[in-house]
């Protein structure tokens, strides 16, 4: 077979590989990974495209461009940041103690485990207010907080409005897992247990009672 050959049947096979919105699917999984990888700070849609193995052209069949691709992205992280929470908090009951912590360890495992994910879901804002699906899965992700919170204070008799009690464990925990990757424990307090720090504190910013 002549290398006009083989070329020609190797384009072949990536367009039915990709038919039927696959190709959308292969660049989101693309950038994801990249953007989990390294951050999205270089990030650039032929980095996707080498990834996925499609031509530089293939993107704008289903983006407009760089940012859309990223918004993408970031909804995904944040499906993923709740269902990771999701599962801490079944391992552990709803409306208990446990779950609450778990739910502060899941987010901390996240961050430390896709740090460069993490800094695009909480560091554009622009993509929170321009895209819907980043906005709906980003509200999705801490509204199960809230709900969480909720079942925890009607459980123990805390008499404590629930959404404020979560935005201060959020900012509790947001701070830990920033300051976490960002290695800022490692430099002021080497050998920190980030997840014994967690425990500790979410009862008293709870105000559990025991």
């Amino acid at each position: 077979m002549t290398a006009s050959g083989q070329s020609e049947g190797a384009a072949a096979r990536q367009k039915a590989k990709y038919h039927h919105g696959d190709l959308r699917e292969a660049l989101i999984a693309a950038a994801y990974g990249l953007v989990s990888e390294a951050g999205a700070e270089s990030f650039s849609l032929a980095d996707a495209c080498r990834r996925a193995g499609v031509s530089t052209a293939a993107p704008y069949r289903h983006f407009k461009d760089r940012e859309e691709l990223l918004a993408e992205v970031t909804a995904r992280g944040f499906d993923a940041l709740t269902a990771d929470t999701k599962r801490a908090v079944e391992a552990q009951g709803e409306g208990s103690l446990p779950a609450v912590i778990a739910m502060g360890k899941a987010y901390v495992a996240f961050a430390a485990g896709q740090p460069g994910l993490f800094r695009l879901m909480f560091g554009q804002p622009r993509l929170m207010g321009a895209f819907p699906q980043v906005s709906e899965t980003g509200g999705g992700c801490f509204g199960y907080v809230i709900e969480q919170v909720g079942k925890y204070c009607r459980a123990n008799g805390v008499e404590r409005d629930a959404n404020e009690v979560a935005v201060k464990l959020w900012t509790f925990v947001h701070g830990a897992s920033s300051l976490l990757i960002d290695g800022k424990y490692e430099k002021v307090t080497p050998g920190l247990e980030v997840e014994e720090l967690i425990a500790s504190a979410t009862p008293l910013l709870l105000g559990h009672k025991g």
